[in-house]
């Protein structure tokens, strides 16, 4: 196996992942937000989806919906990214 097929398997994992979450508001974020982006993604932005992804549905939805600050590490500025994207599909 090649360096390029692990990084493709892996964005078909993630892509996987954000869209079977275990709570449907999570998977319409994540969902989304992964096809939107993971093809582009190299293995340093996808350690921090899989980073972000392996938080707990219920704060990480508090997070995005700016209900809670989230903990010191989470990487804020790709939180940002995911809670931009999904506002921008809710404003259409």
């Amino acid at each position: 196996m090649t360096a390029g097929e692990d990084i493709a398997i892996r964005r078909k994992r993630l892509r996987y992942r954000a869209w079977h979450r275990g709570t449907k508001e999570m998977d319409l974020i994540l969902g989304p937000f992964a096809d939107a982006n993971i093809e582009r993604y190299g293995a340093e932005e996808l350690d921090r989806l899989e980073a972000l992804m392996n938080e707990e549905d219920p704060p990480l939805l508090k997070w995005v919906m700016r209900q809670e600050e989230p903990p010191e590490h989470v990487d804020r500025v790709f939180l940002e990214q995911v809670i931009a994207d999904h506002q921008a599909r809710i404003s259409k």
